[in-house]
């Protein structure tokens, strides 16, 4: 199968305003897949309303990442569920680090309501998995992912800087082709994409190094350039 990558831009900061802006510079690449937004744009203007400015300059993916999802109560899942749906959003990102009962609720209540579920158990940075002096036990990773399999979730989060665990962990699961991954990392955290030939379907997520770019288009192109190589 040939290499599939796109680029989704991360637009984590409080003013609409830029992020509309950068969406608008980059909308008509065809390397962007879509935009994420998560809790910065969430909370200081409100979902419906983010995803109404994003709509009226381009009609790509919605993805919000709550940073991170799916880690309250199963009985919660319904009205987080019942706000993406009314907020437009079209796809959740979740990290149901508390546990398979709260995982299967969040899962199912976004499904029913047609939003496409992308479950994450790694994150980019240090001191996060017990081997790295965090709190999450590594074989937990793999359980997550496995169990989000089995409720029928087809994409997943791994972060671009952490090349060798991410390969371990796809490694020992069982994931057709078609499986989509999204990967945190680019830029600010310097995650290398090209260390990532193992993964067929990839979305890069970049955010700071982004929004920051003095021309975010010419940015995108010339990623894109650099990437080709290993296509």
């Amino acid at each position: 199968m040939k290499k599939i990558f796109r680029v989704i831009p991360s637009l984590d900061c409080t003013d609409l305003t830029r992020a509309v802006n950068l969406v608008e510079q980059v909308a008509a690449s065809d390397m962007v897949y879509g935009y994420k937004i998560g809790f910065a744009l969430g909370l200081a203007c409100g979902i419906p309303e983010t995803v109404k400015a994003i709509r009226s300059v381009s009609d790509k993916p919605i993805i919000y990442d709550h940073q991170k999802g799916g880690t309250d109560i199963p009985d919660t899942a319904p009205l987080f569920a019942d706000v993406m749906s009314t907020g437009g959003v079209d796809e959740a990102i979740l990290f149901p680090l508390t546990g398979p009962e709260t995982m299967k609720a969040w899962i199912a209540a976004l499904k029913e309501r047609s939003i496409k579920v992308i479950v994450g158990s790694v994150m980019t940075h240090k001191a996060y998995l017990m081997s790295e002096g965090g709190f999450i036990p590594d074989t937990a990773v793999k359980t997550i992912f496995e169990t989000a399999r089995n409720e029928g979730v087809n994409a997943f989060v791994v972060p671009l800087t952490k090349p060798e665990k991410t390969e371990e962990l796809i490694s020992q699961c069982t994931f057709g082709p078609d499986t989509e991954f999204y990967s945190p990392g680019l830029g600010h955290q310097q995650g290398d994409a090209a260390r990532f030939g193992f993964i067929k379907r990839h979305y890069l997520i970049v955010g700071r190094r982004l929004l920051n770019a003095p021309d975010p288009l010419n940015w995108i192109q010339s990623l894109e350039k650099d990437l080709s190589a290993y296509i």
